[in-house]
């Protein structure tokens, strides 16, 4: 049998008016049609049209206050809203971001079930610990947890979900109405966790759904965000700058998973990557300036300290970073190379700021399709990524430009899809179907939904 060809993975992340701070002020969408959920539907329409395998909708559960000034505040809940997306698409993954410090598993896995069954299989969960310590102050009277108390946390929030998520098995749903049996419960598993910080002792009331389990992503690249993915993801989103430090990056990922006797090539490393893209460099360059024009610099110094992980009120703008923090470990993934390029030209942190106008430390292409799809092609070629996380930083027409210019040109070249080969979001991804650890024979015969499906709709 001939090996399947292997594509790009392209996953489009959707914020607001795009990912620079100023899109909102420049941007052809009205500022509220961010919180239309038909706004979504549009963009996502768009990203199945270029055959992406999912769109990933952010997510924190609380307010800065002081970013709402500067930056639309549009948070609504992602996995109601890619309900919404679901119903107006038909194959583009729909992926959900839900914090495992301020929310329950039992819930979470019902709600991300529900998702994948109202999108036929195509939901994923973005798995984030959540580092803001004001989130803390809308969940009761406990402190925020440190960095390795939330991914302690998280790594057994996870294992709680997929034991959730496994505990009917793939024949549980039996639905015979000759025997008048819905379901074979000696095929349902209770969880019957009693950890450290859980606590869950039933099994969730719907069958196993349709991707078995959802399509599972994570955003941290600490080394303790790096073990939890490797350990439990499916793909992970990642800052990176060059090809020789995203190769090392993904080599030590997959050398991870495979410890923990998971296969490699069924992980995907998709990087960030901030665009604008013109038709000349030229044109490209002057949408960047606008953008850039539109910024407030008192925000911008704000918000950079913010991303570093650093209260911004301790921060004096006017004065370089102290060695304390410098030489301190960084509060998160960001702050990491905040604090290196504070370090390489130390200025004031005004100015620092000012150069810190995407994803910190990662990629910030300005440009034109023809020069995009090069730097995809390259890094793919390179062993650099799998494909990409594209962060627009304007919406909706730079993603026009990116299915309509630069998915053709990489199309052409043979490493992104023509069409979808398959239903789920596990599909797009070229990933397996989730078998169930435990799976059992049928007792009884089991009912057939929809061709090529099994008793819970799922594709065989």
């Amino acid at each position: 049998m001939a090996e399947e060809t292997r594509y790009l993975s392209l996953n489009l992340y959707v914020r607001n008016s795009g990912y620079h701070e100023a899109s909102w002020r420049i941007s052809s969408a009205d500022p509220a049609a961010a919180l239309d959920p038909r706004y979504y539907v549009d963009l996502a329409r768009v990203a199945e049209r270029g055959v992406l395998d999912s769109v990933f909708l952010p997510d924190s559960p609380g307010m800065v206050r002081f970013r709402s000034a500067h930056l639309p505040s549009t948070g609504l809940d992602p996995v109601q809203l890619l309900s919404a997306v679901a119903q107006s698409t038909t194959h583009i993954g729909l992926v959900a971001t839900v914090s495992t410090t301020y929310t329950q598993p039992w819930e979470t896995a019902r709600r991300l079930a529900t998702l994948d069954f109202l999108s036929q299989g195509r939901a994923g969960w973005n798995i984030v610990t959540t580092a803001e310590p004001e989130v803390a102050r809308n969940f009761g009277n406990l402190p925020h947890p440190p960095h390795a108390q939330r991914y302690e946390r998280a790594q057994e929030y996870v294992d709680v979900v997929l034991k959730l998520f496994d505990g009917w098995s793939d024949t549980a749903a039996v639905m015979s109405r000759a025997d008048g049996v819905w379901a074979d419960t000696t095929q349902i598993t209770s969880p019957h966790h009693h950890g450290r910080h859980f606590d869950v002792e039933g099994p969730l009331p719907l069958p196993r759904s349709p991707q078995g389990r959802p399509y599972l992503t994570q955003a941290g690249a600490s080394p303790a965000g790096m073990e939890l993915a490797a350990r439990y993801a499916d793909a992970v989103f990642t800052p990176q700058r060059d090809v020789p430090s995203a190769v090392a990056f993904r080599g030590r990922l997959r050398e991870m998973t495979a410890q923990f006797g998971r296969s490699a090539d069924h992980f995907k490393v998709l990087p960030g990557l901030p665009f604008l893209l013109g038709s000349t460099d030229a044109e490209a360059k002057a949408l960047h300036t606008e953008l850039e024009d539109a910024s407030s610099d008192e925000f911008r110094w704000r918000n950079t300290a913010h991303l570093a992980g650093l209260d911004h009120t301790t921060v004096d703008p006017d004065a370089p970073l102290p060695d304390h923090i410098l030489d301190a470990q960084p509060l998160t993934s960001f702050g990491g190379s905040i604090y290196q390029l504070a370090k390489q030209a130390p200025a004031p942190f005004r100015e620092v700021a000012r150069r810190v106008s995407a994803l910190p430390g990662a990629l910030d292409f300005i440009g034109t399709p023809e020069g995009l799809a090069d730097l995809i092609t390259d890094w793919w070629r390179a062993g650099a990524s799998d494909g990409f996380t594209l962060m627009p930083n304007l919406l909706p027409d730079q993603v026009d430009l990116f299915v309509g210019h630069v998915v053709p040109i990489l199309q052409r070249r043979g490493i992104a899809r023509r069409e979808y080969r398959g239903s789920t979001l596990r599909d797009h991804a070229g990933l397996p179907w989730s078998t169930h650890p435990h799976n059992q024979k049928p007792t009884m015969q089991q009912p057939r939904l929809a061709p090529g499906r099994g008793s819970a709709g799922v594709e065989r």
